[in-house]
C-alpha cells in the first residue's frame, strides 16, 4: 500500500517508520528543513515543502496514494492538506491529526477527513478507563462500521449483580462483546453471573445514541454517562447480550471556501 505522510515531526517518522516495516511504501515529508531526518526513516521517499499546496502533494505522488496522513502540528495545515487530499487527489482515505481538542468537531467529511485522531481525546479515554467504576467509558470509534466501544466496570451498588446475561434487560442497540474478570478476558458465553469488579465491552453503533444512557441506566443505576463532548459516538439500533461481533485563515489554491469561524492554534 502507497501512503503519503504530510509532517515529519517525531509522529509522522514514527508512524512511517512502523508502516514500512509492516511492508508499506511510504513518502514522507515537511516544509522546515529542520524536520527533514532522512536518516532517521531511510526507507521512506522524503520530500521537502508545504504539503497544504498542491504541487507538493502532487510531487509526493498524492495521486497514487491509498491514504493520505496529515500529521502536522498544525490544525489548520491537517485541514487544508486533507480537504485536497480527497478533492483534488481523490485519496481514498485521509486520516488527520487533531492537536487541539476544541478543533475536533471540524475534522470530519466536510474537510476530506475520513479518520480523525485526537491524541488528547484517546489520553483522556484510556485515563477515564482505567480509574473509574460504574462510568461508561467511551474507548474507540470505529468509523467505517459507524461503531464505538464503551468499556465500564460493575460497582458493589450495581443492580445486575448475580444475575445472568439472560436476565438482563439489555437496552436495544448495545452489544455485549467481552467481560474482563481478574484480568482474564471472557465471552460472554462464558459467564453466568455477573460480579462487582467485572469489566464489561460493548460496542454500540453511532445511530442510537440514547442506548448509553439506557446502559447505564440497566448497569449501574442512577449513575449517569460520562462521553466527553465531540467523541464521535453521536448515536446506534437491536442489541443483545452474547458473543460479540462485534477558522482556517489560509488556505491553498483550490481547497474550498468554506472557513470555519475560528480554530485553536497548533500545538507542537
Amino acid at each position: 500500500m502507497q501512503i503519503v505522510i504530510a509532517g515529519a515531526g517525531s509522529v509522522g517518522r514514527s508512524i512511517a517508520r512502523e508502516l514500512i516495516a509492516r511492508g508499506h511504501g511510504v513518502t514522507l515529508g515537511d516544509k522546515d528543513p529542520e524536520a527533514m531526518k532522512v536518516s532517521s526513516v531511510a526507507d521512506a521517499n522524503w520530500i521537502l515543502g508545504d504539503f497544504a499546496a498542491p504541487d507538493v502533494l502532487d510531487r509526493a505522488g498524492t495521486d497514487q496514494a491509498e491514504v493520505l496522513v496529515a500529521a502536522t502540528g498544525d490544525d489548520r495545515a491537517n485541514l487544508v492538506i486533507s480537504l485536497l487530499a480527497k478533492t483534488q487527489f481523490g485519496v481514498p482515505r485521509v486520516i488527520a491529526r487533531v492537536n487541539n481538542p476544541k478543533n475536533e468537531w471540524m475534522f470530519d467529511e466536510s474537510w476530506g477527513v475520513d479518520v480523525p485522531v485526537s491524541t488528547p481525546r484517546m489520553m483522556t479515554g484510556l485515563v477515564e478507563e482505567a480509574v473509574s467504576v460504574g462510568t461508561l467509558v467511551p474507548l474507540f470509534h470505529f468509523y467505517n462500521s459507524r461503531n464505538s466501544l464503551f468499556s465500564v466496570v460493575l460497582p458493589s451498588i450495581s443492580p445486575v449483580l448475580s444475575l445472568s446475561l439472560e436476565e438482563v434487560n439489555w437496552p436495544a442497540g448495545v452489544l455485549l462483546c467481552a467481560v474482563m474478570r481478574e484480568s482474564q478476558p471472557l465471552l460472554p458465553s462464558q459467564i453466568h453471573t455477573l460480579q462487582a469488579g467485572d469489566q464489561l465491552l460493548f460496542l454500540i453503533p453511532d445511530r442510537r445514541g440514547e442506548a448509553r444512557e439506557e446502559l447505564s441506566d440497566v448497569l449501574v443505576g442512577t449513575i449517569s454517562v460520562e462521553v466527553p463532548e465531540g467523541d464521535g459516538a453521536t448515536g446506534a439500533s437491536g442489541v443483545v447480550s452474547g458473543l460479540g461481533q462485534a477558522g482556517v485563515e489560509e488556505g491553498a489554491a483550490g481547497a474550498s471556501e468554506q472557513q470555519p469561524t475560528e480554530i485553536e492554534e497548533k500545538s507542537k
